[in-house]
């Protein structure tokens, strides 16, 4: 019955997206990076080498297993590296990616698909990072008896795998060879309530991750010109929500010396041209880029539309302020904020987020539910010295003692001889 139920809702999802296609660049990009998929996964991949699966779902899974990513590329450099993505976010950011030898959309979870797929690849070890079941995909592997990872997962009460109609759901958790849990609430989450005793409480590998992008720190292309010396707060990932309230607290700071960098989490055309409305004298950084220097008249607002370099941004924050809160799924990743040593401000839906509740906690973090509270923490942050560097040190230290996460996966692989070289 429950699979019944799977299937119509994959036939569901797969007819809804080829209407969306029609009119939605990200329907048609999801439906296009899927042609004759099987065939280009044929022409490249090298059946003298063996492979190594990741899967990610979008560029937030991608960017949490980048770490273990590499560090099997640089343990293990004779093996064919492919990596696949569900959502158009992640492939199109990442498919020219460097650190790995192919990059693909996975096809549509169903039983040919699965099993001309895994024919096709023939991995030696799949590892799928957080999120993302697929019932056909997973029943292949286990069936081809191949080495199956999840990484840096969390689980909670109210999903299908703890509830008296998550059969099929308990059903793909036996398919993994072994559970790498962020928390130990996840971990008694499985052992209690699934068949699925093979879990290790090894932390978030995202930890990892910004702890090495901050030690490899490269500057970014006018930003030192634009800040001029001032303190600036930057805002990463925002939302109309989040941009709304900080038209309205910037303009009535009482440090008329601040700068503002916005780093929306949509880039198309109509949210710019919100922005550019909500802060008409705001520069965009495309032009400064393009233009190869800073506009001649003075702004204090910088508008960046452009991808993948909001965790270097934060390094040139006084303030960092990272967007989400007032979305039904909460904050962004407040961690490559965190790690710079600043304080972190966001709005007030953050509470399914450990490593939100944690720096809030532990006090380099704090969040507010009106732009009056929005302001008073800003402005409380530009005049008290003493609290702000509480505030930071207690972000960097949070973000450092939690760092660990790939070594305990990649050992666990060495260990095991999953792999050889």
């Amino acid at each position: 019955m429950y699979l019944i139920l799977y299937n119509l809702s994959l036939l569901l999802f797969r007819t809804g997206i080829r209407i969306a296609a029609l009119t939605n660049s990200k329907a048609r990009l999801w439906w296009k990076g899927r042609e004759n998929i099987f065939q280009n996964l044929e022409d490249v991949l090298d059946k003298n080498k063996k492979t190594i699966w990741f899967h990610c779902a979008s560029l937030g899974e991608f960017e949490q297993g980048r770490p273990v990513i590499e560090k099997i590329r640089a343990n293990y450099p004779g093996y064919t590296l492919l990596i696949t993505f569900f959502s158009p976010s992640g492939y199109e950011v990442r498919k020219n990616y460097k650190g790995a030898d192919h990059i693909f959309y996975l096809p549509l979870d169903s039983a040919s698909n699965a099993r001309r797929f895994l024919k096709i690849v023939n991995p030696v070890l799949v590892i799928f990072v957080k999120y993302e079941f697929w019932y056909y995909y997973f029943k292949n592997i286990r069936d081809r008896q191949i080495p199956f990872l999840l990484v840096s997962a969390v689980f909670r009460n109210n999903q299908p795998f703890f509830k008296w109609y998550g059969s099929l759901y308990r059903k793909m958790l036996d398919s993994f060879t072994w559970i790498f849990v962020q928390d130990s609430h996840s971990k008694e989450l499985l052992n209690a309530r699934s068949k699925q005793q093979n879990v290790t409480i090894a932390g978030d590998t995202r930890f990892d991750r910004v702890a090495e992008i901050a030690r490899k720190f490269e500057p970014l292309p006018f930003i030192d010109e634009f800040c001029r010396g001032q303190k600036v707060i930057v805002a990463g990932s925002t939302w109309s929500d989040d941009e709304k309230a900080l038209s309205q607290v910037f303009t009535s700071l009482e440090d008329r010396s601040l700068q503002l960098v916005i780093v929306p989490h949509e880039t198309d055309k109509a949210h710019l041209f919100q922005l550019k409305n909500l802060f008409p004298s705001a520069l965009f950084y495309s032009d400064l880029i393009a233009n190869n220097s800073l506009d001649t008249e003075y702004s204090r607002i910088l508008i960046v539309d452009t991808v993948g370099i909001l965790s270097r941004l934060y390094h040139y924050a006084y303030i960092t302020y990272v967007g989400g809160g007032f979305t039904r799924d909460g904050i962004h990743n407040i961690l490559e904020a965190a790690v710079y040593g600043k304080p972190v401000v966001f709005g007030p839906i953050y509470h399914k987020y450990r490593e939100a509740i944690e720096l809030t906690e532990a006090g380099g973090a704090a969040s507010f539910s009106t732009t009056a509270e929005l302001q008073q923490m800003i402005e409380d942050l530009l005049r008290n010295k003493n609290d702000y560097d509480r505030k930071s040190v207690a972000s960097r230290e949070y973000v450092l003692r939690n760092e660990g996460a790939t070594r305990k996966i990649v050992e666990f692989i060495q260990e095991n001889r999953l792999l050889t070289n």
